[in-house]
């Protein structure tokens, strides 16, 4: 089995986020998703417009996800890799070369993000930014 992990705050739920799960489950069997916490937000200095058990119930029934996991900091991603027993890291290509040390514990992809829609857009043409 091909154990896959992306991570990210996945607020205000879109079809670019579903793009880049789908993609992601495509590249092996199993998907776990490290959701970042309220608190990890705040300190990314980033606002959630829905809280993380709200996301993560939005994440647990999306098919493409097997298991959301809390992301609490940076530094957690090589842990969560040995504890969960991952081959594949993917993440948009928005950070492209920032997870390259990860190549040490398992592959790494960067996907391309789909272009026309973010959360940040949706916030900003809402004026909830």
């Amino acid at each position: 089995m091909k154990r896959i992990i992306t991570y990210g705050t996945f607020d205000l739920l879109h079809y670019g986020h579903i793009n880049l799960l789908k993609r992601a489950k495509a590249k092996g069997d199993y998907l776990v998703v490290g959701l970042s916490t309220d608190n990890f937000n705040t300190k990314k200095g980033k606002t959630s417009y829905f809280t993380y058990e709200e996301r993560k119930k939005l994440l647990e029934a999306i098919r493409y996800v097997d298991l959301v996991i809390p992301e609490d900091n940076w530094e957690q991603k090589t842990k969560d890799i040995v504890d969960y027993n991952i081959d594949c890291f993917v993440i948009g290509d928005d950070w492209l070369n920032k997870f390259d040390d990860l190549k040490n514990h398992c592959e790494v992809e960067y996907l391309d993000r789909t272009p026309e829609i973010s959360t940040t857009k949706i916030k900003k043409e809402l004026k909830l930014t």
